[in-house]
């Protein structure tokens, strides 16, 4: 992701794809700068729209830490609603973290 400057402003990713059940990973980060100005959101639609569209794929998910409250208005607002929770799935300076997974579907509405 890059601003009208060529300044980056994060990144957004499509990841573990499984061609034979149709499904991938998204994944996204920004940097300070671009927090708040919905570049995460129209970044993970956009990338959510193109795998689904072109690719092929029809389960798309993502997951926060829930103590993340800013990357789950992204993962929502970009069409991805909240599945669930994975209780201590990833651990960071030796402490475990709870994700809270979201997940969009080929048939779901795009977001608007």
């Amino acid at each position: 992701m890059t601003d009208a400057d060529d300044a980056v402003l994060g990144n957004v990713a499509l990841g573990a794809v499984d061609q034979v059940h149709g499904t991938g990973w998204v994944s996204y980060w920004t940097t300070s700068a671009a927090r708040g100005r919905g570049v995460a959101t129209r970044a993970g639609a956009a990338v959510a729209e193109w795998a689904v569209t072109d690719v092929g794929l029809f389960r798309l998910e993502l997951g926060h830490r829930m103590n993340n409250p800013a990357s789950c208005r992204v993962a929502t607002r970009a069409g991805f609603p909240a599945e669930g929770v994975q209780r201590q799935k990833l651990v960071y300076d030796g402490v475990r973290h709870d994700v809270e997974l979201h997940a969009r579907l080929a048939t779901d509405p795009v977001p608007s």
